[in-house]
């Protein structure tokens, strides 16, 4: 009995542990918003915006992936994991505690060009919205932003 309780034991802190190592850091989801704003000056926002929509490029790391949106339109322009939203409307989408948090995106990036914003997602393969705190940067001189957040 002991030996089961052990091995159980080992088991859960082995699966805790790489569930930590999949979960991203805030300093990671704003260096690939970096990179998007990198990749944007230098090959372009549409190549970039390529790059944000394909759930297997360069922009996802764990838990991790970046999303695009317009800051004029107030809509998502790319998503890995959530393309039947982009060219929506999102200006009255709220999540579960009523904030408007596309509206609060594209203030970000408008006054300041970046920042966090605090608002209720679900993880990729969930429908279960909970807490996320995601980095905005808007592209200098563009109406385009980048956004990556952490799951809390």
């Amino acid at each position: 009995m002991k030996k089961v309780l052990l091995v159980s034991l080992v088991l859960m802190l082995a699966l805790c542990w790489a569930t930590a190592a999949l979960a991203g850091s805030a300093d990671e989801a704003k260096a690939l918003v970096k990179q998007a704003i990198a990749m944007a000056k230098a090959k372009g926002v549409e190549a970039t915006l390529k790059a944000v929509g394909d759930p297997k490029g360069p922009f996802i790391k764990g838990d991790l992936y970046v999303f695009a949106g317009s800051i004029s339109k107030v809509q998502l322009v790319a998503h890995p994991y959530k393309p039947h939203l982009v060219g929506k409307d999102l200006s009255g989408m709220k999540d579960i505690k009523g904030k408007l948090f596309f509206i609060e995106f594209c203030n970000v990036a408008k006054n300041g060009g970046s920042g966090w914003v605090d608002y209720y997602w679900p993880k990729p393969g969930s429908k279960t919205p909970v807490l996320k705190s995601s980095y905005i940067e808007g592209v200098p001189g563009g109406d385009t932003y980048f956004g990556c957040g952490i799951y809390k």
